[in-house]
């Protein structure tokens, strides 16, 4: 009777200490949504996708980004280690690096090299410019490395930032149409990826027209389908459907399903074969697979939020995650995986849309603005100063400026008092008011966030509302306003419980809270301010 009850009791504490964690945590990031599209595209999504992890898991309507610039690698970075460029390091998708006087992408790694069929520097990837620990990174440590992470994505920084430094392996997809990796993560492709490749699963999805997923009525939360807001995709000749994919597969190569929804399709192809040939959520240790549905951004960036081809791209996403929750009951079942939904960056209205409108925006030649700088230099101090201008920052050239017996601030306040006069600036800071901010200047607080002094300019630009550097067509992010900075959150499945929340809450809780949800430590760079609302599982 005691070996029973000695039996019983450990039975007992064992699942205890299993139920502490779930089997497998999936991370999805979608690239460039918007939490608006939740809502105008609500009432044609299916209750399987989008409305099942809303419906019955736990919403954070009033999700910001808490810093500038707004961008895909510093979005996914954030999310992940629980902190803001200021402190991982990522301060741009690419950024100029003042001592080697040229632009740095946020994974190169010369170090490292392809594994898989693609251009050689699509594999010169790693996690290396990643100076924070990511939540993904903490559970490899929590598990003494039995605790696998994989990070997939279209984009090589979207696989990359999220599965951290300590990941078992980051996928994404090559030109080529293959799924791609570094000899960062191993010597050669598991056999698995090897053997998604040789399907050629792409030219499936390729070799039929992308038309509309549902009738034409449903798309009255869009703009018409033919309107001068949007940019062509491959060669067509009107933004418009059907979209003659295979001809287009024909000319440009298998790159063209990246500028589809059949890339997130595909991607969540890749997913399932993760989840079953790496045995994710099959045993008592935590896993987390990071995804990160790349193709919204190519699409949104081409034909901007109000166009049929956006629309149309998230119904079809919304019946890919559908499927992909479906095949996640199944494999690791209901309740035993934990999964959140967010985005890394939202997205800006098309300036011309809004011109049209009467919203009140003065025209910017901003692909000349650089040189607008540099003839003010050569005007006003006799030589050009600027070594860069880019992501909002202005670069100096410093050893000009030593050598011309100038004096660096007031250097710095002629520039300022230029900038302030252009029509599309709010305002300009240089890096002693950044690193001095103080909390009290709303804005100033985003670029102090996304600020490090090692790798920013001399000078800080913020926009007026409603201006981006993206002109003509399409659209783009960038900025600290609520447009690039409104993202969705939702919590689905191992103890969340149904809820909603409309208050504010930043990007940089969503890596602390996963982290004392899971009950491992926090990532290192992290204030560790918590969303309480999903650590309550009573």
């Amino acid at each position: 009777m005691r070996k029973i009850i000695l039996l019983f009791t450990s039975v007992v504490i064992f699942n205890s200490y299993a139920q502490q964690r779930p089997k497998l945590v999936v991370g999805i990031v979608v690239d460039q949504m918007k939490m608006e599209y939740l809502y105008r595209f609500s009432d044609d999504f299916s209750g399987k996708g989008f409305r099942r992890l809303m419906d019955a898991g736990y919403v954070f309507h009033n999700t910001q980004y808490n810093y500038m610039p707004t961008y895909t690698g510093p979005g996914h970075a954030s999310i992940y280690t629980g902190t803001t460029p200021a402190i991982h390091g990522i301060v741009g998708n690419t950024w100029f690096d003042r001592s080697l006087e040229k632009s740095r992408y946020c994974t190169d790694d010369a170090s490292v090299s392809i594994l898989g069929k693609g251009e050689a520097d699509e594999g010169k990837m790693s996690p290396v410019n990643l100076e924070a620990t990511t939540v993904t990174d903490e559970l490899r440590l929590a598990t003494n490395f039995r605790g696998k992470v994989i990070g997939i994505s279209i984009k090589d920084r979207g696989a990359i930032l999220p599965a951290g430094h300590f990941a078992n392996w980051a996928f994404w997809m090559s030109d080529s149409g293959n799924f791609i990796s570094s000899t960062f993560y191993g010597k050669q492709l598991p056999d698995w990826v090897s053997g998604f490749n040789e399907k050629k699963l792409y030219e499936s999805y390729l070799n039929k027209d992308w038309t509309l997923l549902k009738s034409e009525s449903v798309y009255d939360k869009s703009l018409a389908d033919d309107n001068t807001y949007e940019g062509l995709l491959y060669g067509s000749e009107k933004p418009v459907f059907p979209y003659d994919l295979k001809s287009m597969y024909v000319k440009n190569g298998a790159k063209v399903i990246k500028t589809t929804p059949f890339g997130n399709s595909i991607l969540a192809d890749f997913a399932k074969e993760a989840v079953i040939n790496e045995n994710l959520g099959t045993d008592n240790e935590t896993d987390f697979l990071a995804i990160s549905f790349s193709s919204t951004d190519y699409i949104g960036h081409l034909t901007g939020p109000r166009s049929r081809e956006v629309q149309d791209t998230y119904l079809r996403l919304d019946e890919t995650i559908a499927d992909f929750l479906s095949f996640l009951d199944q494999k690791v079942g209901k309740d035993n995986y934990l999964l959140f939904l967010t985005s890394d960056h939202a997205a800006a209205e098309n300036q011309n849309f809004l011109k049209d409108n009467k919203y009140s925006l003065l025209p910017v030649a901003y692909k000349q603005f650089t040189n607008k700088l540099r003839e003010f230099s050569k005007t006003t101090f006799g030589t050009d100063l600027v070594l860069n201008y880019s992501n909002y920052n202005l670069f100096l050239d410093k050893k000009k400026i030593k050598e011309n017996n100038l004096v660096l601030d007031e250097v710095k306040k002629n520039f300022k008092e230029f900038l302030m006069a252009q029509p599309q600036v709010k305002r300009v800071y240089t890096e002693e008011e950044i690193l001095s901010a103080n909390g009290t200047d709303f804005y100033l607080n985003y670029i102090f966030k996304g600020y490090d002094p090692k790798q920013n300019g001399d000078l800080v630009v913020l926009d007026k509302p409603g201006y981006s550097a993206h002109e003509g067509r399409g659209t783009s992010h960038g900025t600290a306003f609520n447009y690039d900075t409104h993202v969705p959150l939702l919590f689905y499945g191992w103890n969340i419980k149904k809820g909603a929340s409309f208050d504010r809450k930043v990007i940089s809780q969503i890596a602390p809270s996963i982290a004392q949800k899971i009950k491992i430590d926090f990532p290192n760079g992290t204030e560790a301010d918590v969303l309480t609302e999903i650590l309550d599982n009573e």
